[in-house]
């Protein structure tokens, strides 16, 4: 018999005797938790938080980790890309400082004439990875800009929608009666507005009003980007709104909702506090899949001609561009729309794993 057991037994031993008509229960009959046991203890009560466990879920689904891989190397390509290459999405390639004329619309890693001849004398010329475009500009420069302007649009409206959508629907959810009638109404006309319209309007009203040429950001972008983002601001946050609202309406009914009320806090306290961090979830994901669908948007205004002004490029006025080469330069077509497919399955990816990972009716 171990050291530990001898000691044990002593303990017992000394326990005083039970009564038999005594309802206290025999301390005998119990045997103290051994360290081991005590350690088993210590891991099965580890304390998870919401995030916590939502994260360590998400990390288990393979697709939305792949989603998460990509959309880091994307950003990080296009951030980092544009340093190492020497060409800018507005220049048109010159060779020892001489115009070419067979630069335009040469296929991947292909060379014009001059260029050949340039690399023969033992000159050095970075190779056109996407080829390059009908005015002798480098492709692979300028779809890594479109991508950077479709993602910063989508990240912006994304904000844009969390920041309204969630304050709107959080005060009509929370007060109800008239309030929640009066602004829902509201919604209603909003959520009737056609984008594309309002983007035409808008941009032809701001063309008319402000001064393009004395603005250098505007000089950029162009008005017809600038009123995108008046509509992102205007009409994009109706349909968070509409979800806040219903979770609130759920929500606001529970007992520690009742409980901050009598206690005495504030109504701007009850809301940031306790009601709408139990409907994180669905604001994360509605805010991930609020970014493809803003990206989408924008392609689309910018393949019919309403997007960025003329030479920075995004993906939908690249794709635009190529269009009317489909038939001879196919490639040109092929880079945006991939581009495009594979930033919005991404997002929709990781916003399908989100919801999977944070919502907890979906708990098993």
């Amino acid at each position: 018999m171990s050291t530990l057991e001898k000691n044990l037994k002593k303990e017992i031993d000394a326990m005083p005797e039970k009564s038999p008509l005594s309802l206290q229960i025999d301390l005998k009959k119990f045997e103290k938790a051994t360290e081991e046991e005590k350690r088993q203890q210590d891991v099965m009560s580890e304390s998870v938080s919401f995030f916590k466990d939502g994260m360590r879920r998400l990390m288990k689904n393979p697709l939305a980790v792949g989603s998460i891989i990509v959309l880091i190397l994307i950003v990080l390509l296009i951030v980092f890309g544009p340093m190492f290459i020497p060409y800018e999405y507005s220049e048109i390639i010159r060779v020892d400082g001489k115009r070419d004329r067979t630069i335009a619309n040469m296929a991947p890693f292909q060379y014009s004439e001059l260029e050949q001849e340039f690399m023969a004398e033992g000159g050095k010329i970075f190779p056109h990875i996407m080829g390059t475009d009908e005015m002798g500009r480098d492709y692979f420069v300028r779809v890594l800009y479109g991508t950077r302007v479709s993602l910063i649009v989508g990240v912006f409206a994304a904000v844009i929608v969390l920041i309204i959508g969630n304050i709107y629907g959080s005060i009509s959810g929370y007060f109800g009666g008239k309030v929640d009638l009066v602004m829902m109404r509201i919604v209603d006309i909003i959520y009737s507005l056609p984008d594309t319209l309002m983007v035409v309007l808008l941009s032809v009203v701001l063309n008319e009003v402000l001064n393009v040429e004395a603005i250098p950001f505007l000089q950029k972008i162009g008005t017809n980007m600038l009123s995108m983002f008046v509509v992102f601001a205007l009409l994009y946050w109706v349909s968070m709104a509409r979800l806040v609202r219903g979770q609130i309406l759920t929500i606001k009914q529970n007992d520690y909702v009742l409980a901050a009320k009598v206690s005495g806090a504030k109504s701007k306290r009850i809301i940031f506090r306790h009601i709408l961090p139990n409907c994180i979830s669905v604001i994360i994901i509605s805010a991930a899949l609020q970014i493809p669908s803003a990206i989408f948007t924008e392609s689309f205004l910018s393949f019919i001609g309403m997007g960025v002004q003329a030479p920075m490029p995004s993906l939908g006025s690249l794709a635009n561009a190529a269009r009317a080469g489909i038939s001879a330069y196919p490639w040109k077509l092929v880079f945006p729309s991939l581009m495009i497919c594979l930033i919005t399955l991404a997002f929709n990816l990781l916003g399908d794993g989100l919801r999977d990972a944070f919502d907890p009716k979906l708990k098993r």
